[in-house]
C-alpha cells in the first residue's frame, strides 16, 4: 500500500512540463505521456507477486524476462543487443557497431565455452561435470596460463580433471578422440593445471569403467560381476599407484573370459579398452600371481 501511494504522488504530474504522467507496468517506469520524461524506474512489480500460473497464458504474463543465468554461456546470459536497423543517428550507429565487437576475454570464453559443449555432448557428460570444468577454465584464465598454450587443449584437459574429480568413467583416449588437438599439448596443459593452481590428483577406480567395456564386448553380466569382485579383491589388497586403471580392466577382463571359455582374443579386448597387448599381458601375469588364481 506504501507503494502505491507513492506512485501516485510521483505519476500526478511531470516537474518538465506539468503534463499527466502513465505507469509502464511491463517496464517498471513511470514516464510523461507529452515530453517522454521517465520520471522514476524500476519501481516493484506487485501485480505479479503472489500469483499462481494455472494456464499457459497466464504463465507467460508472470514469467519474467530473458534466459537464465549459467555459467556455460560465456557472457553469463546478461549481454545487451543494439538493433542497428533503426538506428537513424550515425553517432549512435557507430556505438552500436563498436558495442557488437567482441573484446579478446569474451572471444575467449565464447572459443572455450563451445568447444566443451561440443565434446560435453559428444561423451554425453553431465551439466554438473560442464560446470565444474568450465569454472576451472576460468581460474586458468585468470591466472594467464593460457599464454602459449591451446585453448582447444586447455579445454580439454579442465575436462579431464573435471570427469576425475567427480568420478565420471571417461578416459583421457575417449576425450582426445573428440578433441581437435594432440595427446601432448593436452598432457602440457593438465599439467600446467595441475602446478600453478595447487590441485590434487583424484584416482581413476577401474571398477567404473568395467561397465562400459562390457556392453562393448558383448559379454553378459555374470562376466561383469566377476570382473568387478576381482578388481575389488586387487586394490583392496595392493597399491595401483602408477598403474593405468585401462591396463588393470584389460588384464581383469582376460582373466576372467579365460575362466569362463569366452572365446574373445587378447587383441579384442586391447583395441576396445585402449591399451596394447603387452599392457593386457603383464596385468593378466600380476592379477593371476598376486591373487593365486589358477586357469
Amino acid at each position: 500500500m506504501v507503494l502505491d501511494i507513492e506512485i501516485k504522488d510521483i505519476s500526478s504530474s511531470c516537474p518538465e512540463c506539468n503534463g499527466k504522467t502513465i505507469i509502464i507496468q511491463e517496464k517498471g517506469e513511470i514516464v510523461c505521456s507529452q515530453c517522454g520524461l521517465v520520471i522514476s524506474e524500476r519501481f516493484l512489480d506487485i501485480s505479479h507477486s503472489g500469483k499462481r500460473a494455472f494456464t499457459k497464458q497466464e504463465k507467460e504474463q508472470r514469467e519474467g524476462t530473458g534466459s537464465p543465468i549459467s555459467i556455460l554461456l560465456p557472457d553469463m546470459g546478461l549481454s545487451t543487443i543494439m538493433d542497428k536497423a533503426n538506428i537513424k543517428s550515425p553517432d549512435l550507429k557507430r556505438a552500436a557497431k563498436w558495442n557488437s565487437r567482441l573484446t579478446w576475454d569474451k572471444r575467449n570464453m565464447l572459443i572455450a565455452t563451445t568447444e566443451l559443449k561440443r565434446i560435453s555432448s559428444n561423451l554425453n557428460l553431465p551439466d554438473h561435470v560442464k560446470k565444474a570444468a568450465i569454472r576451472l577454465y576460468i581460474q586458468a584464465f585468470k591466472k594467464k596460463l593460457l599464454r602459449g598454450r591451446s585453448i582447444n587443449g586447455m579445454v580439454a584437459a579442465c575436462l579431464y580433471f573435471a570427469c576425475r574429480e567427480r568420478k565420471v568413467p571417461r578416459t583421457l583416449q575417449e576425450i582426445l578422440d573428440e578433441s581437435s588437438i594432440d595427446a601432448k599439448n593436452v598432457r602440457r596443459c593438465y599439467r600446467t593445471i595441475m602446478r600453478e593452481l595447487n590441485l590434487k590428483v583424484p584416482s581413476t577406480e577401474p571398477i567404473s569403467l568395467i561397465p562400459k567395456y562390457i556392453a562393448e564386448l558383448k559379454l553378459d553380466i555374470e562376466v561383469e560381476k566377476s570382473t568387478i569382485e576381482t578388481l575389488n579383491s586387487f586394490t583392496s589388497r595392493f597399491s595401483t599407484s602408477g598403474k593405468d586403471p585401462k591396463g588393470l580392466c584389460a588384464g581383469a577382463l582376460y582373466l576372467i573370459c579365460k575362466k569362463k571359455d569366452k572365446r574373445i582374443s587378447q587383441k579384442d579386448i586391447a583395441q576396445i579398452v585402449g591399451v596394447t597387448e603387452v599392457t593386457l599381458r603383464s596385468r593378466y601375469k600380476e592379477l593371476t600371481n598376486k591373487l593365486n588364481i589358477k586357469i
